[in-house]
């Protein structure tokens, strides 16, 4: 099956606001296959390369989902797959006015003398894998830090190691030519609080974006996708939507450089609805802000889909509408536009509106 795809020279730049224009965010569906199983399994899906191909296929081939859907992450197994005609996913995205993008780190692996920490693997033999992933239609790609929390960790060694992997990751694919989307991911997992989740949101932020400059990544050619601050899943402390919009606004103001042109946060475990009135109410403020912020949500943008579809290809129309009823929910929430209303009615204009900003 061939799999490269004609590509367009851009600018690192270029392609990072075209990933980040207004009213627009990014679907990750970069699940590994021990994941997408895992996801299928609860819906008595069963996984193979063919079920997950027309998975993805029914994901990328939604109609009008270019509207509100700027690039999508895969997995490597996608980006070596093509529809039922013989396309490569790839090149379906781009003719959706999708840009395709591409996960290559090798997922979180114990960290040698910090228990209960993790580093991110993946960098040997990156640069081939880059080129190669260019030629397959490629514009951007995703590597994932994972950061648990407790009482005693982060520990320092764990910051340092992740943020250099990141910031190695990020210089390799800028010099490829794709644009890097750096995810040091906070994990909700624990039992923290809201205080706590910001104070190590800040911690791995800063550490982060020293390392990046210390490997002279240009800032205007990457995107952040980190956490929004919220409290762990275990915590007793149930923080409202503008706290923790406040909160993490705070972080992005002290942390994150101007500029980098988009914040596209990752949903981390959140109910869908809720991870939409969180980007909403961050980006309903009054207070002018110097980045994109918008989504890069992959089951808050999937589990409804999903479920929908639960692998019968008679169910293809009704998941592709829970698709689209979502990112139109959520691209509304990167202007500030969303609203309950819209989860009763598919129909809205997205009008930029602005409310006091939070304390």
């Amino acid at each position: 099956m061939k799999t490269e795809v004609t590509v367009t020279k851009l600018s690192l730049e270029e392609i990072a606001r075209a990933l980040v224009p207004p009213g627009k965010g990014i679907l990750a569906a970069d699940e590994s296959v021990r994941t997408i199983t895992k996801r299928f399994a609860a819906l008595g899906i069963p996984s193979t390369p063919e079920t997950r191909r027309a998975y993805r296929e029914m994901l990328f081939t939604t109609p009008q989902l270019g509207k509100f859907v700027s690039g999508a992450i895969l997995f490597d197994e996608q980006i070596r797959q093509a529809d039922s005609s013989g396309t490569p996913l790839a090149a379906v995205l781009t003719r959706a006015g999708i840009l395709p993008g591409i996960k290559v780190d090798l997922g979180a692996k114990p960290l040698a003398a910090c228990p209960g920490e993790t580093v991110t693997e993946g960098l040997d033999g990156l640069r081939d894998r880059f080129a190669e992933y260019g030629r397959m239609g490629v514009r951007f790609a995703k590597w994932r830090a994972v950061i648990h929390v407790d009482e005693r960790i982060p520990s320092d060694t764990c910051l340092a190691v992740n943020a250099h992997a990141l910031a190695r990751y990020a210089a390799l694919a800028q010099e490829a030519g794709l644009v890097p989307i750096v995810e040091p991911e906070v994990l909700m997992t624990g039992a923290h609080d809201l205080a706590r989740t910001e104070e190590v949101t800040a911690r791995v932020l800063e550490r982060v974006f020293a390392e990046l400059r210390a490997q002279r990544v240009m800032l205007e050619g990457m995107l952040l996708k980190p956490n929004m601050v919220l409290p762990g899943k275990d915590s007793p402390e149930r923080a409202s939507v503008a706290a923790v919009a406040t909160s993490t606004l705070r972080v992005l103001r002290r942390s994150v450089p101007v500029a980098v042109p988009g914040v596209v946060f990752l949903s981390g475990g959140q109910d869908d609805r809720l991870a939409t009135e969180h980007l909403d109410a961050m980006n309903a403020v009054t207070a002018p802000l110097p980045w994109r912020l918008t989504f890069s949500f992959a089951r808050a943008l999937q589990d409804a889909p999903l479920a929908a579809w639960r692998g019968d290809a008679k169910n293809v129309e009704q998941a592709q509408r829970a698709l689209l009823h979502r990112a139109r929910c959520n691209a509304a929430a990167s202007l500030g536009t969303y609203d309950e209303s819209m989860e009763r009615s598919e129909a809205r204009p997205l009008r930029p509106r602005r409310v006091a900003a939070h304390a």
